[in-house]
């Protein structure tokens, strides 16, 4: 008897720790990379990025109308300009969670460049119905990203990547023409500061907006290896010395989405 008594507290004892600690769905993930679950399958990460988008959304009127206006700091002001904005690609209009979270580590481009190719893009929530809202208006839309120019062996293109990621803005529905698309070393001078690149856009137009992921969509020098003339290598510390420095521009003319999986905040001391 008092063995049967103990082997029923034994299984109440294990239905009630069930009870306390349910296993999840996707347990296993969360444990291994919480930051690529939270992107794949939280609601919050969808809610941030709606946000994201909305606000932009709402403020492009605002920004259009102020002729005296521009998101590129020290920027010198042409108010006969044509409105622009400026979006970086991966976790700003494409997510790439899913390659995140099945590739086989070492991180290499040429696995983000293949991936791509072989499935349909996926859009990050909201950004479809921002270029259209910003098209809409007259502004015209260009999309900076670092992914870059890289010779494939039997392909004589020379930036065979650039085509792979035009493919991936208009499977969302986004149509967009080369010119519009700026990878990294696709010209001498753009290098992985983007810096060089926006100023490029600067010579035909008024920049009211910048949208990306990383701070090296809005600052450059940020990085731990940078390049483009740069005098510091980005820390910690200068980094959030920076977010204080151009705090008036966050939320105004600069937007900012959700990244804990990739990025230049990974490697800075």
């Amino acid at each position: 008897m008092q063995q049967m008594k103990t082997l029923a507290m034994v299984v109440l004892s294990l239905i009630l720790a069930a009870c306390a600690h349910p296993v999840h769905k996707h347990e296993v993930e969360r444990t291994s990379d919480l930051g690529l679950s939270w992107v794949k399958y939280s609601a919050e990460y969808q809610a941030i990025v709606t946000q994201v988008y909305a606000e932009a959304t709402r403020d492009l009127p605002r920004l259009i109308a102020d002729s005296a206006w521009t998101a590129l700091p020290g920027q010198d002001v042409d108010p006969n300009l044509p409105p622009a904005v400026i979006l970086d690609i991966d976790e700003t209009v494409v997510s790439n969670v899913d390659f995140q979270l099945t590739f086989e580590r070492p991180f290499a481009n040429h696995k983000l460049d293949t991936w791509s190719a072989g499935v349909d893009a996926t859009p990050v929530r909201g950004v479809v119905e921002f270029v259209a809202a910003a098209r809409a208006l007259g502004v015209t839309v260009f999309f900076v990203t670092n992914r870059p120019c890289q010779p494939i062996e039997g392909n004589d293109v020379f930036c065979p990547q650039k085509q792979t990621t035009i493919d991936d803005v208009r499977e969302l529905g986004i149509d967009v023409e080369p010119g519009y698309v700026m990878l990294a070393n696709e010209r001498p001078e753009w290098d992985r500061e983007k810096l060089t690149r926006r100023q490029h856009v600067a010579k035909t137009h008024r920049v009211i907006m910048l949208v990306g992921d990383d701070l090296s969509d809005f600052i450059p020098c940020v990085r731990d290896n940078p390049a483009g003339g740069c005098t510091r290598a980005g820390t910690q510390a200068n980094r959030l010395e920076d977010v204080e420095r151009y705090r008036d521009y966050w939320g105004s003319g600069w937007y900012i989405l959700p990244n804990p999986m990739h990025g230049s905040w990974t490697s800075v001391e």
